[in-house]
């Protein structure tokens, strides 16, 4: 079965931007000339203009998740007897000593420990947790701030609908991110194991919005180039 994203219960998170419109418009005038600058030469400011200033918000997602599996794998026990043991009996088998070297014995003579190898069956429990971030595009990130009730609109659902036009959504499908949390999850599983039985559960699908102001500017010669503030750390992006 293909799922949607309409098919996954989603939380949703805007993050309060701590910035006005009319500080980003004078981070804007104050750097609208870094984008058009070369090694040669830098535009004057006069010639830089300003054709639009908008808050949007983007989407990032976060998915969290747990996996569980258990197994069973060969392993190579090696346990040390005394010098008058020859073998082990464990089951139906029989297990000799280990060869020594010559070397060996020249170290530890006739009294030295014998070691017995033993070639067994391990049943292994593994489990984990954890969460992965993704920009709007996709990319796997750290989110710069923290999320707490102070920095989050109490009524995120009403600021996206009356920012509808400015608002833009994750472009990287839950499925798509939840595939990438599995693999994050799975270790590689060593050779020779039987019987796996694993299972994943997602906990958490978050939509987290962040402010950011997007000044759109144009230079004589008509050249459009974009200068993105982070809303909420007040930083050119």
């Amino acid at each position: 079965m293909i799922l949607t994203n309409n098919d996954f219960d989603v939380k949703t998170i805007v993050i309060k931007k701590s910035l006005e419109e009319s500080d980003a418009m004078e981070i804007v005038e104050q750097k609208k000339t870094d984008p058009f600058k070369s090694l040669l030469s830098r535009p004057k400011k006069e010639d830089i203009h300003v054709d639009s200033l908008k808050l949007i918000y983007e989407g990032s997602l976060i998915v969290s998740g747990k996996y569980s599996a258990n197994y069973f794998r060969k392993s190579l026990h090696t346990i040390d007897v005394d010098s008058n043991v020859h073998g082990v009996v464990l089951g139906d088998g029989v297990f000799p000593v280990r060869s020594k070297s010559g070397l060996e014995k020249a170290f530890v003579g006739k009294r030295g420990k014998n070691k017995i190898d033993l070639n067994l069956e391990e049943h292994v429990f593994v489990e984990g947790e954890d969460e992965l971030i993704f920009d709007h595009h996709g990319l796997e990130v750290e989110l710069p701030f923290k999320i707490d009730s102070k920095n989050i609109e109490n009524y995120p659902d009403k600021t996206l609908n009356e920012n509808q036009t400015n608002v833009k959504k994750p472009e990287f499908s839950y499925e798509s991110a939840i595939e990438k949390l599995k693999i994050h999850l799975k270790k590689p599983l060593e050779e020779n194991v039987r019987d796996l039985k694993d299972e994943f559960t997602l906990h958490d699908i978050t939509e987290v919005y962040i402010p950011i102001f997007e000044a759109r500017l144009s230079d004589l010669k008509k050249k459009v180039e974009i200068i993105r503030i982070d809303a909420v750390r007040k930083k050119i992006l």
